[in-house]
């Protein structure tokens, strides 16, 4: 029988374990994705927090002065969960970056749909790999990692125990950007490399049979190759998603050491 029993103390602390809680819920990976129902984010986030609860019994009072000092300790606690969450999600943005500029080498990059998942506007080719990656990422379990690495932030990040170092956080996001140039034309290279040898020919036949009109020839046989050539590196996808998971992790673990 499970016996949930709150006194004034007791309940401010599970509310600070709610408000992180749902913060990190709201924008993390598979579990904050927008076309998700927000009744589904509700109900998972105070069931989270029930558990949690359970774990995490709190230790000493919740001291502060007045409701001031009381708004500063959620907006940390919200603060903490938005980031952790955000360390997760943002290398999503790796593989959309390398959609993009795929879809710039083979003539796709005006033919954009909207992607519910983000409200915005994404090119074909990126929409398609994320939504593999997704898949992926369900498939290996990384989203059971993800969340297991958030509840053991309470070990090392208790309530009202966040300490924002803003240079680490900032030298976090900076090398992300870095790895996100790198990873991202990792993934491109196949594609750039047969559409830089098909302009060597398509130039070629240019001076060789002037009266063709390699315009309208070359934007049908970028379409094809490319096509042929995602469809030939289809099967490199698990690789790829093993080095955006390892990003991710990267990324987890260099914005909660920033935190404490």
């Amino acid at each position: 029988m499970i016996n949930y029993e709150f006194t004034l103390n007791t309940f401010e602390y599970f509310l600070m374990i709610l408000v992180r809680v749902a913060s990190f819920v709201f924008i993390a990976p598979f579990f904050g994705m927008n076309n998700t129902p927000g009744r589904v984010k509700i109900g998972l986030s105070a069931f989270l927090a029930l558990i949690l609860y359970q774990v995490i019994l709190p230790k000493e009072v919740l001291e502060y002065s007045g409701v001031i000092e009381f708004a500063i300790i959620v907006l940390k606690e919200g603060i903490t969960g938005l980031l952790i969450g955000f360390a997760a999600n943002i290398c999503n943005s790796i593989i959309v970056f390398s959609g993009k500029v795929i879809d710039m080498e083979i003539g796709l990059a005006m033919a954009n749909i909207y992607d519910p998942t983000t409200n915005s506007q994404s090119g074909l080719t990126g929409t398609l790999y994320n939504y593999f990656i997704m898949l992926l990422l369900i498939v290996t379990d990384m989203h059971h990692y993800i969340l297991r690495a958030f509840i053991d932030t309470y070990q090392i990040i208790p309530i009202n125990g966040a300490v924002f170092d803003w240079n680490h956080l900032m030298g976090t996001m900076t090398m992300y950007v870095t790895d996100l140039m790198v990873i991202g034309f990792r993934i491109v290279l196949p594609i750039f490399a047969t559409s830089m040898i098909l302009n060597c020919i398509l130039g070629i036949m240019a001076k060789v049979a002037p009266q063709m009109n390699m315009f309208a020839v070359g934007m049908q046989l970028k379409i094809l190759i490319g096509f042929s050539v995602m469809f030939l590196t289809i099967v490199l996808l698990p690789n790829i998603s093993n080095i955006i998971f390892t990003e991710m992790k990267r990324m987890i673990v260099s914005i909660i050491e920033g935190m404490y």
